[in-house]
């Protein structure tokens, strides 16, 4: 099998809006690839066989997501690559922190490839190692460095997962967030006034689950911006706080408005509002229900015909939920808001020349992580791991 040219830039080499729909936010989905990919697509899983495995993030367009062996969510894909020790090729249709944790759970052998390395995720992005050590001294220098147990969301590099593992902190996923704060607040029984969380990267998801689930206020938590001195917070705030905050959010679901929730609740009669915690604190007080992206597929697919449900979380998987269930009426929260445009750049293009390339011998954007900070990042995944309870899914 041949590698035929396809026309994709070089990144950081310009744009071309017809080879990478997803790059621009119309307020609406990216119209599908050419259709003759598909068949090339075909041939190449083909031709792989067992050798690949591809993963498909809920948050993929359906053309790309129709080529997945399995979909779910970051930490639950990783997982399912883990547990096909027999593939060489992991292709992980997501964004670069997935691909990541992939490359972290899987053998040695194994390869992952992010069909495009242009997949991020601006959340992530927001909590820089750097930024983070910064911080962490910052901390200590205020006298509180010891009451303080660092936990990472999943949505995060491995060198942040990596830095959490050194510091006696742990990972979470929306749905064990609950589970792992109060297991950071045990950390540290003896010290005066309880333990504290640096919480990153995500402010709100950290903030809904510490006042909706812990009962902690909001004047127990402060947010640390890393673009200002010391945060931007006093000694005295820090001091005071039980959660410091990280200021980053994601880039689609810190969008949804509380008025817009009130505009619908206007023109939709009975309609349920379900969002997701990444979403801002003054959207989830209105919602009916908060969860993860595996908790919004199973409680529209347990719902009642004929019920209306407005979904604050990214479109292609409000839109594939939509189609999927058409005797329910199912709305987007806010249509001006985009989808993940980053997670949209693994498109047919992409991912056929990945899949290509793999069919021909050449491997291409193998995302491999260090081996001393997958030790790390390894121990903070067990730390979440062994937490009792609530189920590992983001």
């Amino acid at each position: 099998m041949t590698t035929v040219d396809l026309p994709l830039l070089p990144l950081g080499r310009g744009t071309d809006l017809n080879s990478e729909r997803g790059v621009e936010c119309p307020g609406d989905l990216p119209s599908p690839s050419d259709p003759d990919l598909v068949a090339r697509a075909i041939a190449a899983k083909e031709a792989l066989g067992d050798r690949v495995f591809v993963l498909g993030h809920h948050y993929q367009r359906d053309e790309v997501i129709r080529f997945a062996d399995v979909t779910g969510d970051s930490f639950k894909l990783a997982r399912d690559a883990a547990a096909r020790p027999e593939a060489e090729f992991i292709v992980f249709c997501g964004v670069h922190f997935m691909a990541e944790s992939a490359d972290i759970l899987t053998g040695p052998d194994q390869k992952v490839i992010l069909p495009d390395l242009g997949a991020g995720c601006s959340m992530a992005d927001m909590a820089r190692l750097r930024q983070v050590e910064d911080a962490w001294e910052a901390l200590a220098a205020a006298g509180i460095g010891d009451a303080v147990v660092p936990v990472t969301y999943m949505n995060s590099s491995a060198d942040i997962k990596a830095f959490c593992g050194r510091n006696g902190g742990t990972v979470c996923t929306s749905s064990n967030a609950e589970v792992a704060l109060e297991w950071a607040f045990a950390q540290k029984p003896d010290v005066a006034g309880g333990a504290k969380v640096l919480f990153l990267p995500d402010q709100h998801l950290g903030r809904n689950t510490a006042v909706l689930q812990l009962g902690l206020s909001l004047d127990d938590c402060v947010v640390w911006d890393p673009h200002r001195p010391h945060g931007g917070l006093t000694v005295e705030q820090l001091r005071d706080a039980r959660m410091i905050l990280w200021k980053g959010h994601c880039s689609v679901h810190g969008r949804f408005a509380p008025e817009v929730v009130d505009e619908l609740r206007a023109t939709i009669p009975d309609v349920n509002i379900l969002v997701h915690p990444e979403c801002r604190h003054e959207v989830v007080l209105k919602a009916d229900l908060v969860g993860s992206t595996e908790f919004i597929i199973k409680t529209i697919e347990a719902a009642p015909a004929g019920s209306s449900w407005a979904i604050g979380t990214e479109l292609n998987l409000v839109q594939r939920l939509a189609h999927a269930h058409p005797d329910k009426n199912i709305v987007f929260l806010d249509k001006t808001v985009c989808y993940c445009s980053t997670m949209n750049r693994i498109d047919l293009p992409h991912f056929v020349w990945a899949m290509e390339s793999l069919a021909a011998g050449q491997v291409v954007n193998q995302i491999e992580v260090d081996p001393e900070t997958e030790k790390w990042a390894l121990v903070a995944l067990q730390r979440m791991l062994d937490l009792p309870g609530k189920s590992h899914k983001d």
